[in-house]
């Protein structure tokens, strides 16, 4: 990928989790791989092709291990690499990690690994960026979306926005820089199409945004309702548990509740909140305060409302699109509710539990699937992205009035997008991204 190649020392880390276990592998890389290989007993190892040897150091066996030996190009890194996989007990990955430490090798930082990858051109920083949610994926659809963004599919989302920034780009430089040129008249008005549809492009990704935060961060779904209305009752049936206080005292729950749970194979965040009504108690006038503010930035609202229960402020908090849950229905019948979308339920016989989840699933679905791979994963590509739009409508505004000053404007666009792979100006960035990840990686 054109970047520099990286002079280091070696270095080496645990890519298994610590603890007991069958096997745990420890990563070297680095220049001194290959001698530290040969220190331990392992030298004259076959690219690629892992070979048993025991592992000595001092006279002494630490350990029968297979080890296989990656040289640089062609790593994960790009330098010399190797793996060793151990017997995972504990005194044996100490005695191994001791025996580096001795021969010149130091422990890895957080996202050594991967930063090393990045910098010797083995990958991009959104391909990077990858790794991490790769780990620490739980449901197939953060699978699914990190697997693609290794891939390559963010990259090339911004690789072709790259490509329509820098095609107009080129009629404003060519119009500046060769006047007296046999150049058409008002050559950089023609890049003015080119602008318009990557302005649209632009704002579509940024409209789209929250679909890939959500898959990566968790979809946001809050319960709000009155008091007594089976908020707290409907939460413990959909996480499965007694995660939360139920009694017939109006006012029982006082702060937001979270939970963590996947429907449909997304990752779901769910809030039992404060019933919302007036209250002189501060401590539950607090926990009502926290109840709209979460609802406010939900995701999607569940209004859940017992029979007779008036609409009362929730109503203020219930879009159209949110979904009506009328519960206790083994008590009472709801009335019907033909001008919003709604649901009866009852959680003491399960009535209507499975429509429930069947509902949440398609409605997940409908708002986190999509043909096109997200251009926006984290709050960072959304920066760059708001940052970039924002410098090509200035150029779009100048394209006719001063072309010079419309190509400072695209140069700035088109390092915004740069930024998200890291083709340029990422020395800030790289701290931030590289600092979350585990340390063998």
């Amino acid at each position: 990928m054109g970047r520099r190649q990286v002079t280091a020392d070696t270095i080496f880390a645990l890519a298994t989790p610590p603890g007991r276990g069958a096997i745990a592998i420890i990563r070297l890389s680095g220049p001194g791989t290959d001698a530290a290989l040969t220190a331990l007993g392992a030298g004259g190892l076959k690219p690629r092709m892992a070979s048993l040897r025991d592992l000595t150091f001092d006279g002494r066996v630490l350990d029968q291990a297979l080890v296989l030996r990656f040289p640089a190009p062609n790593s994960y890194t790009g330098e010399d690499c190797a793996e060793l996989h151990l017997h995972g007990g504990r005194a044996v990955v100490e005695a191994v990690g001791e025996a580096l430490v001795a021969l010149g090798l130091r422990p890895a930082e957080s996202g050594e690994f991967t930063r090393r990858a990045f910098e010797n051109g083995r990958m991009d920083l959104a391909q990077a960026e990858a790794v991490a949610d790769l780990i620490d994926a739980e449901t197939t659809a953060q699978a699914a979306q990190a697997l693609g963004q290794l891939d390559g599919a963010l990259s090339e989302t911004y690789s072709g926005f790259r490509r329509d920034l820098l095609k107009a780009l080129a009629l404003v430089e060519a119009e500046i820089d060769f006047p007296d040129e046999e150049v058409p008249d008002n050559l950089a008005s023609t890049g003015g199409p080119v602008l318009d549809g990557l302005i649209a492009d632009l704002k579509a990704a940024l409209a789209d945004a929250r679909r890939g935060e959500r898959v990566r961060e968790g979809y946001r779904i809050v319960l709000i309702g009155e008091t007594n209305a089976g908020k707290s009752s409907l939460f413990n049936a959909l996480v499965a548990r007694e995660a939360a206080i139920v009694t017939p005292i109006a006012g029982t729950t006082r702060d937001v509740l979270d939970a963590d749970l996947i429907i449909g194979g997304y990752a779901v965040t769910l809030s039992d909140t404060a019933g919302l009504r007036e209250s002189e108690d501060p401590i539950e006038a607090e926990g009502v305060r926290r109840a709209r503010a979460r609802a406010e930035q939900a995701d999607l609202r569940i209004w859940v409302r017992a029979p007779g229960d008036p609409e009362g402020p929730a109503a203020a908090y219930a879009g159209p699109d949110d979904l009506l849950v009328l519960t206790k229905a083994d008590v009472s019948r709801p009335d019907a509710t033909p001008d919003r979308e709604s649901l009866v339920i009852s959680t003491m016989t399960g009535e209507g539990l499975s429509a429930l989840h069947s509902w949440l699933s398609a409605r997940l679905a409908r708002d986190l699937s999509g043909s096109d791979f997200p251009a926006v994963t984290r709050e960072r590509h959304r920066r760059r992205l708001a940052d970039a739009l924002s410098s090509v409508e200035a150029g779009r505004r100048a394209l006719d009035l001063a072309p010079e000053m419309a190509g400072d404007d695209l140069r700035r666009a088109a390092e915004s997008l740069a930024r998200v792979t890291g083709a340029i100006g990422v020395e800030d960035v790289l701290g931030e991204v590289f600092s979350t990840f585990c340390i063998g990686k």
